[in-house]
């Protein structure tokens, strides 16, 4: 069996390459980055080293590498005959993927059992986007593409720090990891994969991780910067950053249990298992990388204002989230583009203005009154 990833880097190698390889694919990693493609192409194997509770070392073996860039023919070939194609480059790359994608499905032999395409990324429905641009440069002459291929949207769940100087190939992860997939594309032809989880409504899932580790990891780098400390840890053994962080997870866990029907007593536990996780002391993890992009982290149907906004629209007040979107709002570190670019969007635009182009929320959102608020305090500081 053979599996094609895109996206090479500490993600990549350390979640999505380990349990492919976990499960018998051989791993064929693709990348533009030349010199770490050609450190992977030079090795026989490396290392995952997975910290916290019950930590183990995991050796990747069986895997081979290529420039996506400069061997364009070569990934291509390598997809018509594979079995699987996931991705780990980040939503805004999938649509320079797609068109590898789409040459290597309509390069398939007649016969072979259709391509499985999984986009193991950061983002609502990854995969529904990745189609979309493969479908984009898809000749019908080679067929039909739902005949070639499945595509089936994840929720993926692995906090991968940066690394620490001289580690090369190797890859430090902490203990835990989910990877929740849409079992109903495949039609009772799902790929065996230890450690991933078929489910048949993936949407609840998706929310569910989105709004409490993305939402909470994000609020913890926010607050955690405005105190003055470096790494995430230290932020979660801050009690009033420990604090802020479970009032804002408190919010999320009533919206997620009214909408999805989530059972209160596993959410809580859920919950419990995420702080953890942040206060994990053996996961380098700064506060300015966790905040970085906070254009991004702001927009309408991300990690703040997307559960906000429904909270408002249920007719509670989100003010934990306010409070960490308010936190965000001072986030200026200035080696982060977005950062930048969200302070030069403060000082040029009034506050409604700048609530609109920041948050995507129409003017007569119930959420909309109290973003422009706190933009309007932020501004003064800016």
């Amino acid at each position: 069996m053979k599996a094609v990833h895109f996206g090479a880097g500490n993600i990549g190698r350390g979640f999505v390459g380990l349990l492919l390889h976990g499960a018998g694919y051989e791993v064929v990693f693709a990348d533009v980055a030349d010199a770490l493609i050609s450190q992977l192409a030079a090795a026989d194997r490396y290392q995952v080293h997975e910290v916290g509770d019950n930590p183990a070392v995991l050796t990747v073996e069986n895997f081979r590498a290529l420039n996506s860039g400069t061997q364009e023919a070569a990934v291509v070939a390598e997809i018509a005959t594979a079995d699987i194609v996931t991705t780990a480059v980040g939503p805004h790359i999938l649509k320079f993927v797609a068109p590898l994608v789409a040459r290597g499905i309509a390069a398939r032999a007649a016969g072979l059992e259709p391509l499985q395409v999984m986009a193991c990324e950061n983002a609502i429905n990854a995969t529904d986007i990745l189609k979309a641009e493969v479908a984009a440069q898809w000749d019908p002459a080679a067929g039909s593409l739902d005949a070639a291929a499945v595509f089936a949207n994840t929720a993926v769940d692995r906090i991968v720090p940066n690394q620490e100087a001289g580690q090369g190939l190797d890859v430090t992860v902490e203990t835990f990891h989910e990877w929740v997939i849409d079992r109903t594309p495949f039609a009772g032809k799902e790929p065996a994969i230890p450690g991933a989880t078929f489910v048949d409504d993936l949407a609840p899932y998706i929310e569910r991780k989105l709004f409490t580790v993305n939402t909470g990891h994000a609020a913890a780098a926010y607050f955690g910067f405005e105190a003055g400390l470096g790494k995430i840890a230290e932020a979660m053994a801050d009690q009033d950053v420990a604090a802020d962080v479970r009032a804002v997870l408190d919010e999320t866990k009533e919206l997620l249990v009214a909408k999805h029907g989530f059972n209160r007593v596993e959410q809580e536990a859920y919950v419990q298992k995420i702080l953890g996780r942040f206060a994990n002391p053996h996961l380098p993890d700064t506060v300015n990388r966790v905040g970085r992009a906070p254009l991004r982290k702001l927009s309408r149907n991300e990690r703040f204002i997307g559960p906000a906004a429904e909270l408002a629209e249920r007719g509670i007040v989100p003010e934990a989230l306010l409070g960490a979107i308010a936190a965000a709002l001072r986030f200026n570190d200035p080696a982060d583009a977005e950062a930048v670019e969200l302070a030069k969007i403060l000082s040029a635009s009034t506050p409604d203005e700048a609530t609109e182009k920041i948050t995507g929320l129409p003017a007569d959102h119930p959420l909309f009154a109290a973003v422009s608020s706190l933009i309007e305090e932020a501004k003064a500081v800016v």
